[in-house]
């Protein structure tokens, strides 16, 4: 990117008239704040009774109220109640003249703004009501300096040849950021965040093509897919911790972050990442983590269970409970009772397997796999109505969000959070929106997977893949002489040069994985500790 910094954008704009009802039997006490309110740009109607409140909100917009709770006749809290059959989102303050805790939890549950305790002071009230109703204006003119902070230290630390750690505080950063505007309007960085997320993708991509051989060899590298079990189940094991350990496929840390705050009622969470093997794809990344041996080592132990081909990934991880039973055993690990492995495709799955989790107090391991992101990721390439509901990276972290809030796996979560174990919940791989095709060269008997493939005598631009004619240098089955991977790099995505234009048109714009991006190989990893049981 050009330039080492950017520049600060400044927004102002003239104060809003906000309309404020006031609900007090003492109204007319309050004429002097009422008054302090006009002058800072709010128009107060005062009104000394619920009833007459509920009758002018039935007839008139109002921004906000500000609600006594006690009052004769219809007090605060009934009034809040009708008051919500009127207007579901409304902001309402309400003064108390007590800290009564029953009274503010039964108010919360009406979704009360704020409590404030009288006596109160103009003052008090004009940054409160600021504070509610402007909240996202105030958040947007905070935007641009801290922004600029950030893009700073990020463009400075990319151009100093950041390590695999300083790789994920940055994805950390640019991920949050993602979050950070998506509920705002247009702030008027949006090119430059998309810029400097292109600028990282090359120089991650780069970054890995560089280094990966050497972590294969222990030279000062991340996690990856094999280290999962032995750095984050196993010890619970060894100190008979029961544990669960949950695999979300395709679940990213911008999904994860988007969930998060749903669970932290239930869990103490420390979440960390580690990073995918190459390719960041099921067979390979997900057998790796139930096995802890790399593709080539699995294919060599276990050949019946190893199933490279053309079809691509398909029939390929039905094997995941015997590898993680291997695992155990070659771990010297007895569990008594004996490991639990479930996988969740659909709802009917979803709602046998929180039946079954009413017995979990009875495990020392149960295993995991659910499915429904992935799904929905190759589903939305296919569908147009999903591409719709989902046109981009932000509306579908809310379709996961929105998933998530009232799947199985969150029902299942809350039933564990009541229980004395730990949960490890992570992913195979993630995913990343591909728009660029890369031209590959192959035949027939190629995988016919977009952002990897496996064949021989591949071919393929180097500058937009990663090129692999010696497989062992990546743990990777060698398999019968001239083959070799084609890994795609940033968003691009493999099309073949016959019905070029065609493949570009129907796969641009899609969520792939088994590239090499931050999104398919930075994978977030969360130990959960139930809340009561801490």
């Amino acid at each position: 990117m050009k330039g080492d910094n950017i520049r600060n954008i400044n927004h102002s704009a003239s104060a809003p008239i906000h309309n404020i009802l006031w609900v007090d039997d003492e109204i007319d006490v309050l004429e002097p704040h009422i008054l302090y309110l006009r002058e800072k740009s709010f128009q107060v109607t005062p009104v000394t009774n619920g009833l007459d409140a509920l009758t002018l909100l039935d007839q008139y917009h109002y921004d906000a109220v500000i609600l006594d709770q006690m009052m004769p006749g219809l007090d605060g809290i009934s009034t809040l109640d009708r008051l919500r059959q009127i207007d579901t989102t409304i902001p309402v303050i309400m003064l108390t003249q007590i800290q009564d805790e029953p009274l503010v939890d039964e108010a919360l549950s009406k979704r009360v703004a704020d409590f404030l305790i009288k006596p109160i002071g103009g003052v008090q009230i004009a940054s409160t009501l600021k504070r509610i109703l402007h909240r996202t204006k105030i958040i947007e003119e905070q935007i641009p300096q801290s922004y600029t902070d950030d893009f700073n230290d990020i463009h400075n630390l990319i151009n100093n040849q950041p390590d695999w750690k300083e790789w994920v505080k940055v994805y950390q950063k640019i991920t949050t950021w993602d979050l950070e505007f998506d509920p705002l309007s247009r702030t008027g960085l949006e090119e430059t965040h998309q810029a400097l997320k292109k600028e990282i993708n090359t120089k991650f991509s780069d970054y890995v093509e560089n280094n990966y051989p050497k972590w294969l060899k222990g030279k000062s590298g991340p996690l990856l897919s094999v280290d999962v079990l032995d750095h984050y189940v196993l010890p619970y094991l060894r100190e008979e911790k029961p544990v669960h350990f949950i695999v979300v496929d395709c679940l990213r840390l911008d999904h994860w972050l988007t969930i998060e705050s749903l669970l932290q009622p239930y869990f103490y969470i420390d979440l960390n990442c580690y990073y995918s093997i190459l390719p960041s794809a099921t067979l390979y990344s997900r057998n790796a983590l139930f096995s802890g041996l790399f593709p080539s080592q699995l294919a060599d132990r276990f050949p019946e269970f190893w199933q490279e081909g053309a079809d691509g990934e398909t029939s390929t991880n039905r094997y995941e409970r015997q590898l993680l039973q291997w695992k155990i055993q070659e771990e010297g690990l007895q569990l008594k009772p004996g490991l639990r492995y479930f996988k969740i495709f659909d709802a009917k799955g979803g709602n046998e397997f929180i039946r079954q989790a009413t017995t979990f107090d009875q495990i020392t391991l149960s295993a995991l796999v659910v499915n429904f992101i992935d799904i929905l990721t190759h589903q939305r390439s296919e569908s147009d109505l999903l591409q719709q509901i989902a046109p981009d990276q932000s509306a579908f972290c809310s379709l996961v969000k929105s998933w998530f809030s009232h799947s199985a796996l969150f029902e299942t979560l809350k039933i564990i959070a009541k229980q004395d174990a730990v949960v490890i919940l992570t992913s195979d791989h993630g995913s990343v929106l591909c728009n660029r095709p890369a031209r590959a060269f192959g035949n027939r008997e190629t995988s016919t997977s977009l952002r990897f493939k496996v064949g021989n005598n591949l071919g393929c631009d180097r500058s937009q893949s990663l090129y692999i004619d010696d497989p062992k240098q990546y743990k990777l089955p060698t398999g019968n002489l001239g083959k070799n991977y084609i890994i795609a790099k940033e968003d691009y995505y493999f099309v073949y040069p016959n019905q070029y234009n065609e493949y570009t048109r129907q796969f641009r714009g899609g969520f792939q994985h088994g590239g090499i991006s931050p999104g398919e190989l930075i994978i977030p990893i969360a130990t959960m500790t139930p809340r009561g049981n801490s």
